[in-house]
């Protein structure tokens, strides 16, 4: 058994804040950098700018986006791991009310949805969390914003509507949603298991690099083929019309019952923040 403070997994988790809001992955960076390549005009200057933007972000330590996101963590506790001194949930959320206050990130959660009084420290996070063997904690942060976050969708399906009703229902809420979305997007879809996981199995595909391979054959071919359409579109970056309206489509499965098709689609804005560190 191995013993882990809860204010070692506070600081972590302050510092985590900081580091994945200012810094754009570098497999974002690389795509949207090969996207230029097919791009010309308005579409190519959006493209531009965004990276821009990342450079002066990184540089300057400043927010990507001044939608610093809901707070979405996705931990693999080892099964050997002892927490001192209170919970992982508390010690995660402690995490996010110093980072984001320390770092002057926007506080963007209401305790209730209605009332909407700010909860002024973007807590509670979302927490997500995987019983694994072994006495290491491994934590990815993901912080989506409300624009990406409204544009997504789930819907429940009839098994007898197969892949092309899974595409068609994906390629209509791009179609309907992505504008308002910060195009280029990263798309997340989520297939099977049941209503209340299928959601959660889409936002959990951004967690993906860019370039990655999905380890089925198949779904990997569906992939590139949902891309591939979505890209015929021709929404754009920022919806300003263009080649590159996704940098991405990620797909991922769970059994289902057999009358049911669940699928979900989690949008990300080109602000594809997300960081994952090992304690």
């Amino acid at each position: 058994m191995r013993n882990i403070k809860s204010e070692v997994i506070t600081k972590t988790i302050e510092d985590l804040c900081a580091k994945t809001n200012f810094q754009l992955p570098d497999d974002v960076l690389y795509s949207l950098k090969q996207n230029i390549l097919h791009e010309h005009g308005i579409a190519k200057n959006v493209l531009e700018e965004i990276i821009e933007n990342a450079n002066i972000a990184k540089t300057e330590s400043l927010p990507l986006c001044q939608d610093t996101g809901a707070a979405n963590f996705f931990v693999k506790l080892g099964a050997d791991v002892c927490i001192e001194d209170g919970t992982i949930y508390d010690a995660i959320n402690n995490g996010v009310c110093l980072g984001y206050k320390n770092n002057y990130l926007r506080k963007s959660i209401v305790c209730d949805p209605l009332n909407r009084k700010n909860t002024q420290n973007n807590t509670p996070a979302n927490i997500y969390i995987d019983i694994v063997i072994g006495d290491k904690i491994e934590i990815s942060f993901l912080p989506k914003g409300g624009g990406s976050e409204n544009a997504s969708a789930l819907k429940m399906l009839v098994p007898s509507c197969g892949w092309d009703g899974v595409k068609e229902f994906v390629l209509n809420v791009v179609d309907n949603y992505a504008r308002n979305a910060c195009p280029p997007l990263i798309v997340g879809v989520g297939i099977g298991g049941d209503f209340s996981s299928v959601g959660l199995l889409a936002k959990k595909t951004l967690l993906r690099e860019i370039g990655s391979i999905n380890s089925s054959p198949f779904y990997n071919d569906k992939e590139r083929e949902l891309l591939e359409d979505i890209n015929k579109l021709n929404i754009g970056p920022m919806g300003l019309r263009g080649k590159t309206t996704a940098l991405a489509v990620f797909i991922e499965t769970k059994p289902t019952h057999i009358a049911s098709l669940p699928v979900a689609v989690s949008i990300q804005c080109h602000s594809c923040r997300r960081q994952t560190i090992i304690i």
